[in-house]
């Protein structure tokens, strides 16, 4: 915010609103002139770095006393600035951290220079010279220090090892020594003052470890003995000096963020908090806006119990300021935008508050004042007119960080009316007797068995060697778990189901703390395994997708499908070439469409046809992602993008995927190039490898590739032209048959244009009607007679009437009528192209209608016997009135053949 006042009258104004600053004017003759001449622009390093060059600070005799010069001089010109108005939160928290890192920095070099001259420089065995990491934690490490804050610090080093000479000593004596003399540096106070208070307790072992650690101590540190609130601690460590910052990055980044969504930090950190206000209200500090109720530490959790939650997966929220972790959280919808603009304009207010505060005496303080001449005076440079304006404006910002802290920090609330009867329920399962005539009470129809499961989970081996910990959230949760399956419409099926899943994830800890904070997304699976057995299995075998039932608006929205694409584009280039990490983020993502438009789907928010619409656009974009990163990984190619194309049949080319379709794949090529055959052959290839491998994070399709030219005997890649000669001169009618619901699904653009036209040439051949007839007909008795089976159930697909007929009857009509009408080649799906040829008078429009009716109630039967892991067969009185319709058809275009009987 600029400001027309002359720089005299800013500073004057700042020393009777700063204590500090007047002392320091009175006390350092020279800092009048430093501030006068350099007020209007912020400082940087390389101004620091200046100023202890001429105060002759290179060398270890004058360091103390230039750093601390240093750091007066750049503390009163942020002073005089921030309550000038010419400096906002963001240049006092930057600047104050570039003052640490240059004094850091500069110490560091300074009082190696004289301990190696001494013992030579540090050495691992095999030579290479040993630098000091030094990792700044907390606010330093955030890039958001405050004015008076004492800064945070651990040293490592990588190897073991020892000096040079001439006097050796080890690399832990060397840097040790180092680490004392550069506390010392910083935080002697002497008669000029003292630079920064130094804290070292976030070490490993804190006060009774070593004060040095080398890489290989620090990650057997973390691995047997650190703890989950030094998690938190990490989550801001960044390396201020140090060349191998990204090695220590490796070693820290598994301890802090967890492969796997990690909701137990919820209870961990809640617990932390626990403490913090418990000390609060031991020292009566409910005035610090820092730690009591609706501070700083608690916006600080919230954005940083997401990063623990989350950080392992999403690694843009490994950041470490807290308001771009804010921002971060709304772009995706885990924190609401509205909730995150009022934590940030809570946070900038603390935050400055927090400063004028400490501008008084530099103090390390966040109590408010308790005399009344301090509280006009911070009133004053807070822009109010007095401070029971101030205390208002500072309840309402605290009052809200208190709601959203609870929001996200508060325990579950209980939603039976008796909980204590459901937690007896589940701690004496064993006595069935009772347990049923509870189940009975709650609704469910076959208590007894009921009551039997309970038992059997609760006295099962699995439970039983659960950890603690774990046993304790399964724990909490069955009471719950019984609630909410009790009211779903089949109660009894729905707890089987449950029990199932969470005997599946029950050891993954963060799983069962996901259900337990969140009522929510527990009442959502228990719906949603109540009304789908496939979906139950599903949710089992990919547990990540609990996440999901967080955001219950992401769950209803539409997809956008190239935002989608280009996101994951982008997440697959930033791991590139890491290919079994690539494999899994495909997964990962593809799963989690699947799974959102399953949710919508058993909501009745989608129709069978739409579903398949998205589930088969779903389908064309992985792919299409997967051809340039198997191209990527064939060493040997003869170009920088392939001239190749993908195409899609059957349920894919006709755009009818459902959960669990194959993909019948056929891909092609269209350069000459000596090496292109080869090439595009390994291609193919690792594209069907890439699609149906089962990797950690499962698989993505099952792939076919007997469509292609020749079936299993011909190349998995053929060129454009031997694709074309092929289908006019060797295939078969039912490969032509098959070609109707053929389309270019990815690769090159013009590639798949010119795909299309030779469909269209093949498929508008003239044919003889009877012999195509005839040929149609022969198919469809040999694929009866494979699928002929003793179910006394009508079969979907397979029996008269059903599925398939409806497909070969619109086959028929393409292959001897697009010659004269070539809209019946366009690939718009099988109810469409009925109508169309109903229009084109190839049909009678009425039983047109009827059989694309049945078409689509069939289909509809079918995806809800496959809701619910079931075979596609179903009692014949509910399909009769769906099968004559098709019968009709069948028999008014190939007449009574026996096909239809």
């Amino acid at each position: 915010m600029p400001t027309t006042a002359p720089e005299p009258e800013i500073i004057s104004r700042a020393a009777r609103q700063s204590r500090f600053l007047q002392r320091m004017l009175a006390s350092r003759p020279w800092l009048a002139e430093y501030l006068a001449r350099g007020l209007t622009r912020r400082l940087d390093g390389e101004t620091m770095r200046a100023f202890i060059a001429s105060h002759d600070g290179d060398g270890e005799a004058n360091l103390r006393p230039a750093l601390r010069r240093l750091r007066a001089w750049v503390l009163c010109h942020l002073i005089a600035r921030d309550l000038g108005g010419l400096a906002d939160l963001a240049e006092v928290t930057e600047t104050m951290t570039v003052l640490a890192e240059t004094a850091i920095g500069h110490a560091h070099d300074a009082l190696r220079a004289a301990l190696a001259a001494r013992h030579g420089a540090p050495r691992s065995p095999a030579g290479e010279e040993q630098e000091l990491l030094i990792i700044g934690m907390g606010k330093l490490g955030g890039r958001e220090l405050n004015v008076s804050s004492d800064i945070d610090l651990i040293f490592v080093y990588p190897e073991e090892g020892d000096t040079a000479g001439p006097k050796v000593i080890s690399n832990f004596e060397f840097f040790e020594r180092l680490g004392k003399r550069l506390i010392a540096a910083l935080a002697e106070v002497t008669e000029d003052g003292q630079v920064f208070r130094v804290d070292m307790r976030l070490r490993p072992n804190g006060d009774s470890g070593p004060l040095v650690a080398s890489f290989d101590m620090l990650e057997n540190y973390f691995v047997t003995q650190g703890r989950e609130w030094e998690r938190y601690a990490w989550i801001k460590a960044r390396a201020i000096v140090g060349a191998k910052a990204e090695t220590l990055r490796a070693i820290v980044r598994p301890f802090v963020f967890r492969k796997y969504l990690d909701f137990g930090a919820i209870g961990a950190m809640r617990d932390l908090h626990a403490q913090i206000r418990r000390e609060v209200a031991r020292r009566d500090r409910a005035n610090n806006i820092k730690l009591g109720p609706g501070g700083i530490r608690e916006i600080e959790f919230i954005a940083q119990v997401f990063q623990l939650i989350r950080g392992g997966r999403d690694q843009p929220l490994q950041t470490r300021p807290t308001l771009q972790v804010l921002s971060r959280l709304a772009e995706r919808g885990i924190l609401e935008a509205d909730a995150v603009a009022e934590l940030d304009a809570a946070y900038v207010f603390l935050r400055r508050l927090e400063h004028r505060l400490q501008y008084l005496d530099d103090a390390q303080t966040h109590d408010l004042p308790t005399n009344e001449a301090d509280q006009a005076l911070i009133a004053a440079t807070m822009g109010f007119a007095g401070y029971a304006a101030l205390c208002e404006t500072l309840d309402r910002h605290r009052a809200i960080v208190g709601r959203h802290f609870e929001t996200v920090f508060g325990e579950p609330e209980d939603e039976d009316d008796d909980p204590q009867r459901l937690a007896t329920l589940w701690q004496n399962a064993t006595d069935t007797e009772e347990s049923a005539a509870t189940l009975a009470h709650l609704g469910y129809r076959a208590p007894d068995e009921a009551a039997a499961r309970l038992a059997a989970t609760r006295t099962g081996a699995r439970y039983r060697q659960l950890p603690d910990n774990i046993r304790s959230r399964f724990d909490a949760l069955m009471p719950r778990l019984v609630t909410a399956a009790a009211a779903t419409p089949n109660a009894d099926d729905t707890l089987a189901r449950c029990l199932e899943l969470l005997d599946g994830i029950a050891r993954r800890g963060a799983y069962l703390a996901l259900l337990q904070q969140y009522p929510q997304a527990l009442r959502r699976v228990v719906d949603l395994v109540g009304a789908s057995r496939w979906a139950a299995q599903y949710l089992g075998r990919h547990p990540l997708l609990l996440d999901e039932l967080l955001d219950g608006r992401a769950l209803e929205s539409v997809p956008d499908w190239p935002r989608f694409k280009n996101e994951l584009a982008a997440g697959l280039d930033t791991i590139e070439p890491d290919m079994e990490r690539q494999m899994d983020l495909m997964r990962e993502r593809h799963h989690a469409q699947v799974f959102r438009l399953l949710i919508q789907d058993i909501a009745g928010l989608l129709s069978v046809e739409k579903l398949a619409d998205h589930l088969s656009m779903l389908a064309d974009i992985m792919i299409d992602l997967a051809i340039p990163l198997c191209w990527r990984k064939i060493r040997r190619r003869h170009r920088d993008d392939p001239g190749f194309a993908v195409i899609g049949y059957g349920k894919l080319g006709g755009k009818e995927l459902g959960y669990a379709s194959d993909l019948d794949l056929t891909f092609i090529h269209g350069d000459d190039g000596p090496e292109a055959g080869e090439s595009y052959v390994r291609l193919a290839q690792r594209i069907s490898s890439w699609l149906s491998s089962r990797t950690a994070a499962g698989i993505l399709f099952e792939t076919d590739l007997r469509l292609r030219p020749n079936g299993d005997a011909g190349l998995v890649s053929c060129s454009l032209a031997a694709f074309r000669q092929y289908q006019l001169e060797s295939a078969w009618v039912w490969e032509h048959q098959a070609l109707t619901r053929a389309r270019y699904v990815a690769g090159d653009p013009a590639l798949g244009a010119a795909f299309e036209r030779i469909r269209e040439e093949v498929l508008r051949l003239p044919r003889n009607r009877e012999t195509l007839r005839a040929d149609v007909i022969l198919m469809r008795d040999k694929m009866r007679a494979a699928h002929a089976g003793k179910s006394p159930l009508f079969d979907l697909k397979h029996d008269p009437g059903g599925l398939i007929d409806v497909e070969f009857l619109i086959q028929y009509l393409v292959l001897g009528h697009a010659h004269e009408h070539p809209g019946l080649t366009r690939n718009l799906g099988n109810i469409a192209l009925l109508g169309i040829a109903a229009d084109l008078g190839l049909i009678p429009a009425g039983p047109a209608a009827a059989c694309a009716d049945s078409y689509r109630h069939l289909r509809q039967l079918q995806h809800r016997q496959r809701l619910n892991d079931l075979p596609s067969r179903v009692p014949h009185t509910d399909a009769a009135a769906l099968r004559e319709p098709v019968l009709a058809l069948w028999r008014q275009v190939f007449g009574s053949a026996k096909a239809a009987a």
